[in-house]
């Protein structure tokens, strides 16, 4: 079996022994690695999200199919052509609300600017919800600031990581056998208070009415998602975490380095997939109301996102637009580099990567900006859909989850698999 030199050897549990719906590990087998590769490959997601758009002339080509021309963002990933698809034309139905899209950007729930909005699971819950009991964590949510993009169930924002330090220290650093203990019980804890909150809150059930039981009900499935991490966390804080030969990144505490701070969140994002410690991570790139220090860029990104089609504007965002997705690309490479039996994580790993908002600078939702690169489908072309009446970007979620081995025909407002998106 092929194994990343960064880890030491035996840090990823490759085979599993399945049987009523748990998984159970196996140690490395030199006997099983050298005979022919037959099980299925192991499929991963990562989703991310620009907050502030990207501008759509710079990333979305005119001409569809397989022969467009390259736009300036899309050169700089001219490498990995034929291993992405840019799409165009599509968005979530009912949509709207501006910057408040982001919380539908996974989930596809309509109307999230709205007072009454309670939001759905998003796609990389629901995949881990499935599979994610094979690795330590079954997602990880990061953010450059403030929320995810990860939302249970029971449509609960899922807390988000800011500091990639703290996401090394939670992938390879054990604590001292006394911390350990501390925090297994902890964990029991948790989970002896959750039953006495479920008790007492039975009791209530014979005196609701039908709204107020279908709320306990919503309250429930949320203490179960609850109960189920926490199980799963005691289970895993039992087991030796992987080691690395990287050293643990030092926080840029400067958020107006936007790129620095990129950077270090995308290595330790790298190092989360190639250790085989969670196949489902979040990004969102939240941007801010200051001026990035990058070289020629003197009005904060807020600003720059609103252009009004002003050129001194524009020539900015796209300074710091070509820094994104620059440091994008570097991801893709890292992940196009790390080989496993099964290939390149790249040729099993889905990155979905794009925007929230078509058009930031009037808050418009439609044509939202979406590349879809890697995790085995045939990819090279532009899918172009009508930029006037858009396509159900849920569809693309349904051929995801498909992809990662989920039977299922929906997901949000989607209810079938993306048209013009085939498997490779």
């Amino acid at each position: 079996m092929t194994r990343n030199p960064i880890f030491s050897p035996g840090h990823s549990r490759r085979l599993f022994l399945r049987g009523a719906g748990v998984a159970v590990g196996l140690p490395f087998l030199e006997s099983i690695a050298s005979a022919p590769h037959t099980a299925s490959p192991q499929r991963r997601l990562v989703a991310i999200n620009v907050g502030l758009g990207l501008h759509g002339p710079n990333i979305l080509p005119e001409v569809a199919g397989r022969d467009y021309e390259l736009t300036p963002y899309l050169k700089l990933l001219k490498d990995y052509r034929d291993q992405f698809t840019i799409i165009s034309g599509a968005s979530h139905p009912e949509v709207g609300g501006g910057h408040s899209s982001y919380k539908s950007y996974l989930t596809c729930a309509p109307h999230p600017n709205s007072a009454g909005f309670r939001n759905t699971i998003s796609i990389d819950q629901l995949a881990a919800a499935e599979l994610g009991s094979e690795t330590r964590f079954a997602s990880l949510s990061l953010s450059s600031s403030g929320p995810g993009l990860s939302w249970s169930r029971s449509g609960v924002e899922i807390p988000s990581i800011t500091r990639p330090s703290f996401v090394f220290k939670k992938l390879f650093l054990a604590g001292k056998p006394q911390e350990q203990a501390q925090q297994i019980q902890r964990l029991r804890d948790g989970q002896s208070i959750l039953d006495v909150v479920m008790d007492r809150t039975r009791q209530l059930e014979g005196r609701l009415n039908g709204r107020d039981r279908d709320k306990l009900d919503q309250y429930f499935e949320a203490v179960r998602e609850a109960e189920r991490r926490l199980a799963k966390a005691e289970t895993w804080e039992q087991k030796p975490k992987p080691t690395t030969e990287r050293k643990p990144p030092v926080d840029v505490t400067d958020h107006k380095r936007i790129v620095e701070r990129m950077r270090l969140m995308y290595d330790v994002m790298h190092l989360a997939i190639a250790s085989d410690s969670t196949r489902f991570l979040t990004y969102n790139f939240a941007g801010m109301n200051s001026v990035p220090v990058i070289p020629g860029i003197d009005i904060d990104y807020h600003n720059l996102s609103h252009h009004g089609k002003d050129p001194t504007r524009i020539e900015q965002l796209t300074i710091v637009e070509t820094a994104i997705v620059q440091e994008f690309r570097t991801f893709l490479n890292k992940l196009h580099e790390s080989q496993t039996a099964e290939g390149s994580l790249l040729g099993t790993t889905m990155v979905l990567f794009g925007s929230n908002l078509g058009n930031a600078s009037s808050h418009d939702t439609k044509n939202m900006p979406i590349l879809l690169a890697g995790g085995g489908f045939r990819h090279g072309q532009h899918l172009a859909f009508d930029r006037s009446s858009n396509y159900p970007l849920p569809n693309l979620f349904v051929s995801m989850l498909q992809r990662l081995g989920l039977e299922t025909d929906t997901f949000g407002t989607g209810t079938q698999r993306m048209d013009g998106l085939e498997l490779a």
